[in-house]
């Protein structure tokens, strides 16, 4: 017969929660809206919006400092009458990205102490649980560095982009940022990697993902997301947008994955850290049409490129798109010599 002595799990859990949530956890949901001055439906909501599940009514799962975010939340949002809508859009953006965050890092050291000291994943899972009081503060000020250092980044692009600006008012139909758009997709991903296994499944997909923003972020673009197979980037100039498509063609081509890639010039939506709009649906469609290590625009993003002695445009025939009917894609490669 077990003891709960005999089992370390729940003592080492106690003292990394004591850690990390500033404390232990000595209120219901009902005392954590009352610490916080809101009502409880607005703490659950807060709550879920984080990406938390709420425990029962009468479940002592909360602590002091969740009170004390919770308020300075809700005092800020009173303060700049910042709307529900935004703040739950914002709160959700937080704990979108740290969840895909902490998942991210947690699988790496998991599949690194695997490796190193010969464990099968149960027992890397619980070294890492060891290990943890000591490798999350490196980690929360990594994260909080790079944060400052991305909003520092964004705010020189907004003071670059907006700052000599007229003030007039463009249309309200009219999106409102202009972008060059595009997508790298590896070719035939899914037969590639059919009879792969775990470990080396992981290593494919993170070659790629690590390759392909150095590519993007070394050509001055930036990526927004990357979905297994495929990287959605964007470059605030159509030149820089092609210069990372041929960057990525050119990377992928004499390898085991290469890509088909397009690129649109256009007015996107940028939301939820995605960008949206008729740019993005073409720019994947013009992908689809690619050759592996093909690059293709559309002609009104190619007519941006003329004159331009270090590319050679090609325009292709019509053909039918679905979704968007005949579209005319404009082949693009670097000039020989270039």
């Amino acid at each position: 017969m077990s003891h709960a002595s005999d089992d370390p799990a729940p003592s080492t859990l106690g003292r990394l929660e004591d850690q990390l949530l500033g404390g232990p956890r000595t209120l219901t949901l009902a005392q954590l809206a009352e610490r916080a001055g809101t009502s409880v439906e607005r703490a659950r909501l807060f709550w879920h919006t984080l990406g938390l599940p709420t425990s029962q009514a009468d479940a002592v799962a909360y602590t002091e400092v969740d009170a004390d975010v919770l308020r300075a939340l809700l005092e800020v949002a009173a303060r700049y009458e910042v709307s529900t809508r935004t703040a739950v859009s914002m709160v959700r953006a937080i704990g979108h990205t740290t969840d895909r965050l902490v998942l991210w890092q947690v699988e790496a050291l998991v599949e690194h102490l695997s490796e190193k000291y010969d464990l099968d994943d149960v027992s890397a899972r619980l070294a890492l649980l060891d290990r943890l009081g000591v490798i999350a503060p490196v980690l929360e000020d990594q994260l909080v560095h790079a944060w400052r250092r991305q909003v520092a980044a964004i705010a020189g692009r907004f003071a670059a982009e907006f700052g000599a600006a007229d003030g007039r008012a463009r249309s309200g139909d009219e999106l409102p940022l202009a972008r060059a758009v595009g997508f790298a997709d590896i070719e035939a991903f899914t037969r590639r990697t059919a009879e792969l296994g775990s470990h080396e499944l992981a290593d494919f997909v993170q070659r790629f993902e690590t390759r392909a923003r150095d590519v993007v972020t070394g050509a001055g673009g930036r990526v927004v997301k990357t979905i297994g197979d495929a990287v959605l980037f964007v470059g605030d100039d159509v030149r820089t947008g092609v210069a990372v498509a041929l960057g990525l063609a050119q990377t992928f081509h004499d390898t085991a994955s290469p890509v088909r890639v397009g690129v649109v010039w256009g007015r996107v939506l940028s939301r939820f850290g995605d960008v949206f709009g008729p740019p993005v649906n073409l720019a994947a469609r013009l992908t689809a049409e690619a050759s592996p290590g093909e690059v293709l625009l559309d002609e009104a993003t190619a007519a941006h490129l003329r004159p331009d002695p270090t590319v050679v445009l090609e325009q292709l025939a019509v053909r039918e798109v679905a979704g968007l009917g005949a579209v005319r894609p404009v082949r693009v490669a670097p000039a020989p010599g270039a």
